[in-house]
């Protein structure tokens, strides 16, 4: 699947029109069901959500690649970065897999120099990460007649009030739809490059026919002294991969090094990783 930029448009309340915004976590996120219905009315150019229907899958290889869910592992990954007061400011930021966005919406809170968004589908960019990315800028979801649900995950109560985010905030965002390696050379080839000193990634690791992808890519675009925070399930059912399956397929390329930073318990387990290369200081 060809690399795209997508641009954000001038008109920013335009792009929130018709969207119903929840919060989760202090965060404003798109309807997931308000945006299917309009993408079967003509919003979705790619078709996803039709086929995703027609074959009862969240997953559908080369097609369609999750990015109409949230998954659980975000919200494990968001917990993380509160619990290990992972510091954003001033860093450089990709959100890869992003989905929604929330991952890379939180580090844009945290003060980050830039963040870049990147998934497998345009239509996932431009119907749920722009908006929730435009929603947390402007704080959309005061004005367009926002639900507050927190079903969707309690957030600790420990957790600090989020810095919020300004129109300006925008500016320091870019967004990419396209497979990994696409997405790795469209970056590479824009002139300045500036590789990133934090890559976030969440349930990106489910089929082992696209590690050496991730590997490659994120091989390519981390900074020499850079971070990978990867969260995943112990195994993903159905397509087989997991995360010791994964953490196997990195020792075997000898590239980076791993460390486990924190396992969930809660219902199926759930792992983050953390990865740096080895030669790194």
């Amino acid at each position: 699947k060809a690399a795209k930029e997508h641009n954000i448009p001038e008109d920013l309340n335009k792009i929130l029109e018709n969207k119903v915004i929840e919060t989760v976590s202090d965060l404003y996120y798109m309807n997931m069901s308000v945006v299917e219905k309009m993408c079967l009315d003509g919003a979705d150019r790619e078709g996803i959500v039709s086929k995703s229907i027609s074959s009862h899958s969240d997953l559908i290889p080369g097609v369609y690649e999750g990015g109409l869910k949230i998954w659980e592992c975000t919200f494990d990954l968001l917990d993380y970065f509160s619990e290990a007061e992972i510091q954003f400011t001033n860093k450089t930021v990709l959100d890869l897999g992003c989905g929604a966005g929330l991952l890379g919406i939180v580090a844009l809170r945290g003060k980050a120099e830039k963040v870049h968004f990147q998934d497998y589908n345009s239509t996932v960019i431009d119907e749920i990460t722009l908006p929730n990315a435009v929603a947390n800028c402007i704080n959309g979801g005061n004005r367009v007649g926002s639900r507050n649900n927190r079903k969707t995950s309690k957030p600790p109560s420990k957790r600090p009030r989020k810095a919020e985010c300004s129109p300006d905030a925008l500016a320091k965002c870019r967004f990419f739809s396209g497979e990994w390696s696409e997405v790795s050379q469209l970056l590479l080839s824009s002139k300045p490059f500036s590789k990133y000193d934090i890559i976030l990634t969440s349930e990106t690791i489910y089929n082992p026919d696209y590690y050496g992808a991730l590997h490659d890519t994120l091989a390519q675009l981390l900074d020499k002294n850079g971070r990978v925070y990867l969260a995943s399930k112990a195994y993903y059912f159905g397509v087989g991969g997991g995360i010791s399956l994964f953490e196997k397929f990195i020792e075997e390329r000898n590239v980076f090094m791993t460390s486990i930073v924190k396992i969930i318990d809660k219902g199926l387990q759930r792992y983050i990783m953390e990865m740096a290369f080895k030669d790194s200081s």
